[in-house]
C-alpha cells in the first residue's frame, strides 16, 4: 500500500495549488491512500466545513488537524459528523471531533491517529504519549496498519515520539512547523518516519505568512495580523510511504517537494 502524507495546507494559496497538483501527483505514484493536514485551510488558519470539502475534491482521503482545530466554531459540527476528519486525539474528551479514526480500504483497515505536542504548544491536553500508546491498543484490535500524525513544535520531541513508537505503527509522520525535513527514513523496528513534512502553501514566506509582518514582529514585539501570502509561487511537501499490508511495517519512503 502506497500512503501520501501531505503538511498543514495554508490558505486559499494552498488549496488551490493542492487542486493543481495532487491528481496527477496520485496518479504518477500510484497512491493508494492520502492524509493532508487541514488545520490552516481556512483563511487566517483553522478548518471550516468549505475548505475540508475543496481537500476532499482535490484527492485527500483522510484530514489531520492540530492546535488551530478550534478555532472556528463552524466546524464544530463537521468535526462531530465526519469520520473522515479528526482533531488530536490526547484534547479532552468533551472537546468536538475524534482523535481517530478508521478508513476501509477494502482489503484492509488503516487506523488513523492525531496527537499534539506537549512541548511550547500552549494548549494544556494529556501526556501524548500515554494517550498514544491507549489509542494504538484500540485501533490494533481491527487494523493492520496504523498511521500518525504528531503535530508538534519541537524536533525532540518529535524523534522521541517516533523511537517510542517504532514497531507500534506503520508511520509516524510531523507536522506543525510547515518546513520540511531531509530525515525521511525507515526506524529499526519497520516504521516509516519524518520529523516534519511540510507545508502546501507560498514558498516565500514565513510558514505562508508575508515575511515583512513576522519580521516586523520580532523587531517590534507588537501584535500583527497574519495575512497569508498570495501568490502563485507555492510548494507542496509531501511524503510517500509504501506499507506491507500483512506485516503493517514500511518497506520505503520517498519525500516529495512540488513547485
Amino acid at each position: 500500500m502506497r500512503i501520501l502524507v501531505i503538511g498543514d495546507v495554508v490558505s486559499s494559496s494552498g488549496c488551490t495549488f493542492l487542486r493543481r497538483h495532487l491528481p496527477s501527483l496520485k496518479r504518477m505514484k500510484k497512491i493508494d491512500l492520502c492524509i493532508a493536514n487541514g488545520e490552516n485551510s481556512a483563511p487566517g488558519n483553522g478548518i471550516l466545513p468549505g475548505t475540508a470539502e475543496h481537500l476532499f475534491d482535490s484527492g485527500v482521503d483522510f484530514i489531520t488537524t492540530g492546535n488551530h482545530v478550534y478555532n472556528r466554531r463552524e466546524a464544530y459540527d463537521m468535526l462531530d459528523d465526519r469520520q473522515d476528519i479528526i482533531r488530536p486525539a490526547n484534547y479532552y474528551g468533551g472537546n468536538p471531533g475524534k482523535g481517530c479514526g478508521i478508513i476501509d480500504m477494502g482489503r484492509t483497515q488503516v487506523g488513523v491517529i492525531n496527537l499534539l505536542g506537549n512541548s511550547f504548544m500552549g494548549v494544556n491536553t494529556e501526556n501524548a504519549f500515554i494517550c498514544a500508546e491507549r489509542t494504538i491498543e484500540e485501533l490494533k484490535k481491527s487494523c493492520s496498519v496504523i498511521v500518525v500524525d504528531f503535530h508538534a513544535e519541537a524536533t525532540g520531541e518529535k524523534r522521541s515520539m517516533g523511537f517510542f513508537l517504532d514497531g507500534k505503527v506503520s508511520v509516524v509522520f510531523g507536522t506543525h512547523t510547515h518546513v520540511q525535513t531531509a530525515d525521511e527514513q525507515i526506524l529499526p523496528c519497520g516504521t516509516g518516519y519524518i520529523t516534519d513534512v511540510g507545508m502546501v502553501g507560498p514558498k516565500q514566506s514565513v510558514l505562508g505568512v508575508k515575511p515583512e509582518i513576522i519580521i516586523s514582529k520580532m523587531r517590534t514585539n507588537m501584535p500583527a495580523r497574519f495575512d497569508v501570502e498570495d501568490t502563485e509561487n507555492c510548494i507542496l511537501n509531501g511524503c510517500i510511504f509504501e506499507v506491507d499490508e500483512k506485516t503493517g511495517k514500511t518497506l520505503s519512503v520517498e519525500r516529495v517537494a512540488i513547485e
